[in-house]
């Protein structure tokens, strides 16, 4: 149970969802006690470091800010950071949006399994939840409560014959990560879609990167890759906006219609209230 980097670096270029620009992306090793820091190289070297501190907003992506400096669409990077056993790295990137790829993570474990992961001296840290903490708005739901296992369960509901309900548990340990959450993909609905880009939104979004729904269907040739990708999808959206703790959480997740700003309500509000977690 020690520190993790990766072995040498990685580099990656794609281009953002919502600002459709291009973007060259290092992931590079760190020292211990690090976690993971965005560098933004066209800004000379400003460092955003991965942090509940730094969440800006979270309406269709999770974005820091902090002083002034924005970076966006963290969640699916972080997501595969954490997810592949990763606790230490420098981020560098061009731009102000991390690339989005095929709109999952499965691309980012990859190019981190090939870089390969080495153990560090310092004992690895874990946010252990003591007592249950709960966050509601409306319909949406998500609560924390003490377990010995990460593990998330979490449920959407969708009126499409596509979706519908659809609930799924999720443990991480050895390889689940890459097994059953890393290539769900974003997805959306044609109807968003003009309001999205008249806000000047998802304008780097295409069927290469995301499962586009129309009323009764989909656009996408390529069949789903699950059954339930989408409810899989919200849970690699979950683990990555957790990352944001700054360390592997010890605690069972329920959530309920969750999205990024409830996600980030609930970590303010387990923060805020001292006695419902310890670092171990």
């Amino acid at each position: 149970m020690r520190q993790t980097t990766i072995k040498q670096p990685i580099t990656i270029n794609g281009t953002g969802l919502h600002t459709g620009v291009a973007v060259n992306l290092s992931i590079k090793p760190a020292p211990e006690n690090t976690g993971y820091i965005f560098v933004r190289t066209d800004l000379d070297d400003f460092e955003i470091p991965a942090s509940v501190e730094y969440i800006s907003h979270c309406s269709y992506a999770t974005t820091l800010l902090r002083k002034g400096v924005l970076l966006s669409t963290c969640e699916h990077l972080l997501s595969a950071l954490r997810g592949s056993g990763v606790d230490n790295c420098f981020i560098e990137l061009d731009n102000i949006e991390i690339p989005i790829l095929d709109g999952s993570s499965e691309d980012f474990i990859e190019h981190l399994a090939a870089a390969g992961i080495v153990e560090q001296d310092a004992p690895r840290h874990h946010l252990k939840i003591l007592e249950r903490v709960e966050y509601r708005q409306g319909d949406r739901r998500m609560a924390i409560e003490p377990s010995d296992r990460f593990e998330i369960e979490c449920t959407i509901d969708f009126p499409h014959p596509f979706i519908n309900r659809q609930t799924y548990h999720f443990t991480l340990d050895n390889g689940s990560f890459g097994r059953e959450i890393a290539s769900a993909r974003t997805f959306g609905f044609t109807q968003e879609i003009e309001m999205l880009r008249r806000a000047n939104l998802a304008l780097g979004g295409s069927l290469d990167n995301a499962i586009v729904l129309t009323p009764d269907g989909m656009l996408n040739d390529q069949p789903l890759r699950f059954p339930d990708e989408f409810v899989r999808h919200k849970i690699l959206d979950i683990i990555g906006d957790l990352a944001l703790l700054g360390m592997p959480v010890l605690g069972r997740i329920t959530a309920e219609k969750s999205g990024h700003a409830v996600h980030a309500s609930l970590m303010s509000k387990l923060l805020q209230t001292e006695s419902a977690w310890k670092i171990v």
